[in-house]
């Protein structure tokens, strides 16, 4: 029998490996026994706290003050999580709006950091308002104005 090497099946393309180039961490932690159950699994409840903070830092710089949560657009969980995992968060202002600061997050595990095992185990979106002193929405200054100070 022979096969024909006229339409070869494509290999797979390899999932990226390595921690996103280019780009520093604003988050980086290492989950604790007491973050997981008793399989060694990290509580998505604990990443999702992490998440939101790693999120917050890029939308209180923009917002150059108080910033609260105000919605969770969407979160994924592509991976587990273990104990010992050292975590990387990496966040983005997708999109400023009066109030609101929109920021991705990316969640990265290095396992086995010997061996340089790196996946990716958590995307999200969320948004943010600022508020000010009064806890009440305040408009996101100029982007102008932040960087005259």
């Amino acid at each position: 029998m022979t096969t024909s090497q006229a339409n070869p099946t494509p290999a797979p393309t390899p999932a990226p490996t390595g921690l996103p180039a280019g780009k520093m961490p604003e988050l980086r932690v290492m989950p604790a026994p007491s973050d997981a159950n008793v399989y060694g699994d990290v509580f998505g409840g604990w990443i999702m706290a992490q998440v939101d903070i790693a999120g917050s830092l890029p939308a209180t710089r923009r917002a150059n003050g108080r910033v609260a949560t105000i919605a969770v657009n969407s979160f994924v969980f592509k991976n587990p999580v273990f104990v010992g995992d050292l975590l990387s968060f990496y966040a983005d202002i997708v999109k400023v709006g009066n109030t609101s600061i929109t920021v991705n997050v990316e969640v990265y595990a290095e396992r086995n950091r010997l061996q340089a095992d790196i996946v990716k185990v958590t995307e999200a979106t969320l948004t943010y308002v600022a508020t000010g002193p009064d806890r009440k929405p305040r408009p996101v200054p100029p982007i102008e104005s932040l960087l005259h100070k």
